[in-house]
């Protein structure tokens, strides 16, 4: 086996990290329905402000996960 000297990291995603991607999506989906089905069973307007504050993170989470995954290996 050859071992490469890279001037710059490529642009890929190991199986390991990929591990690591999958398991944060699951958690962060988890977390993203279970705050959902807060947010709709719950009656306190201030409960639901703060509720939907974490639909948000989550959501934002998801997509950045899902960026990371797009962009992994396109140049490879």
């Amino acid at each position: 086996m050859e071992n490469k000297i890279y001037n710059e990291v490529p642009n890929i995603i190991s199986g390991k990290d990929l591990d690591y991607l999958s398991d944060m999506f699951e958690w962060n989906y988890g977390a993203l329905k279970k705050v959902n089905a807060g947010i709709h069973n719950v009656e306190n307007e201030e409960i639901k402000n703060i509720l939907q504050k974490g639909f948000n993170v989550f959501k934002n989470n998801l997509n950045v996960i899902l960026s990371i995954l797009k962009e992994g290996g396109s140049n490879e």
